[in-house]
C-alpha cells in the first residue's frame, strides 16, 4: 500500500477517536463505566455483536472493546448497531448531548512461545490494514483445519458428529474447540461442555489437535501495523511466567497489561500495577466476557475498571497515529 493511502487513513482514525471522545466529554456528572474485554459469536461468544451493544447499554456501560479471537469480523455490525442506538436515542430525546456507546475495533490475538500460551488484545485497529487482514486469515484457516481434523479425531471414535454441524454452532468466521465442545454436548455424548474439554478435545485428550499460532513478536507487530495498542492480556493467567517476559514483550512493541481482570486477586491488581510503572505501560481492564454462564458472577458491566484506563488507552491510540 502506499504511504499516501495510509497516512490518509490514519487521519481519519484520529479525527474518529478524537470526534467520539469530545462528545463524551460533555456531561462529566455521569460516571463512566467501561468493559475493555468481550467476546461475540464471530469468535466463541453466544451473544452477536448487536446483542453485546444491547447488553453494554442495558448494564449502562459507556465504552466497550470487542475483543474477538483472532478476528475483526464482529466490529463493523457492533460499531453500526450503537450508532444506531444514539441515533435512536437521539431522535427521541431531541438532544445534542445525548450519551452514545463507543465500541473500540480489538482482536484478541492468540500467540505461543516455547514456554506456553499468550493472548494479546490490540485496540482501536485499522480494520483495513493489510497485514492484520492476511495474518488473521491465516489464522481463520488454521482454525477451521484444527476444527475438521478434531471432528475426524472423533468421528474415528465412534461419535456420529458432522463439520457441518460445527460450523453452523459457530457461525462466526473464527471456529474454536468450544463450538465442537457444543456439538458434543448437543449429541448427548457429554453433559457439560466442560466435560469435551476433559475427557475428549483437552490439552491431553484423545481428540486434541495442537493449534498453530503466531509467535508473540508476530501478534504484537500485525497490532502496532493496524495502528492499534498491543496488551498483554491476563497477564498472572497467561502460560510459562508471562510476567517475567514482559521486557522482553516490550522491546517488540507492547504498550500496555491487562490489569483488571475477574480472576486477579488485589495482590495481583497491585502487582501488575507496580510492573506498569516500572515497564512504561498502560493498565486496561475487562471481564473476557463469553456468556451469561461463561464464568460465575462475571458479567458485563461487573468488573469496576477505572475510566482512566480508557483515557490513557485513547491518548496511546492517537499517539501511535
Amino acid at each position: 500500500m502506499d504511504g499516501g493511502r495510509r497516512r490518509r487513513r490514519r487521519r481519519r482514525r484520529r479525527r474518529s477517536i478524537r470526534l467520539r471522545s469530545v462528545r463524551r466529554r460533555r456531561d462529566r456528572r455521569i460516571r463512566r463505566r467501561l468493559d475493555l474485554h468481550i467476546h461475540s459469536t464471530a469468535s466463541d461468544g453466544v451473544n452477536t455483536p448487536s446483542e453485546v451493544v444491547q447488553l453494554a447499554l442495558a448494564y449502562g456501560l459507556d465504552v466497550i472493546a470487542l475483543t474477538d479471537h483472532d478476528t475483526v469480523g464482529g466490529v463493523a455490525e457492533a460499531q453500526q448497531a450503537a450508532a444506531q442506538q444514539a441515533a435512536a436515542q437521539q431522535a427521541a430525546a431531541h438532544a445534542e448531548d445525548t450519551l452514545s456507546l463507543e465500541v473500540i475495533a480489538g482482536v484478541e490475538i492468540n500467540a505461543e512461545g516455547s514456554w506456553g500460551d499468550l493472548h494479546f488484545l490490540g485496540y482501536y485497529l485499522d480494520l483495513e490494514s493489510p497485514l492484520l487482514l492476511e495474518r488473521l486469515a491465516h489464522m481463520r484457516d488454521a482454525r477451521v483445519d484444527r476444527a475438521r481434523e478434531m471432528v475426524s479425531h472423533l468421528r474415528s471414535m465412534g461419535m456420529r458428529l458432522d463439520w457441518e454441524e460445527v460450523a453452523a454452532i459457530a457461525r462466526g468466521d473464527s471456529i474454536g474447540r468450544p463450538h465442537v465442545a457444543r456439538a458434543l454436548c448437543n449429541r448427548g455424548y457429554v453433559r457439560t461442555m466442560q466435560e469435551a474439554f476433559d475427557r475428549f478435545i483437552g490439552r491431553d485428550g484423545p481428540a486434541y489437535v495442537p493449534r498453530r499460532r503466531m509467535t508473540p513478536s508476530q501478534a504484537i507487530e500485525t497490532i502496532f501495523e493496524a495502528g492499534g495498542v498491543p496488551v498483554l492480556a491476563h497477564p498472572v493467567h497467561s502460560g510459562g511466567g508471562a510476567t517475567s517476559r514482559i521486557p522482553e514483550f516490550v522491546t517488540y512493541g507492547l504498550r500496555g497489561l491487562e490489569v483488571y481482570y475477574p480472576h486477579h486477586s488485589p495482590e495481583d491488581v497491585d502487582f501488575l500495577l507496580s510492573l506498569c510503572q516500572k515497564h512504561g505501560l498502560l493498565a486496561t481492564g475487562g471481564s473476557d466476557y463469553h456468556s451469561p454462564s461463561a464464568h460465575a458472577g462475571v458479567s458485563l458491566g461487573t468488573l469496576d475498571v477505572p475510566y482512566a484506563c480508557f483515557e490513557a488507552l485513547r491518548d496511546a491510540a492517537l499517539s501511535s497515529s
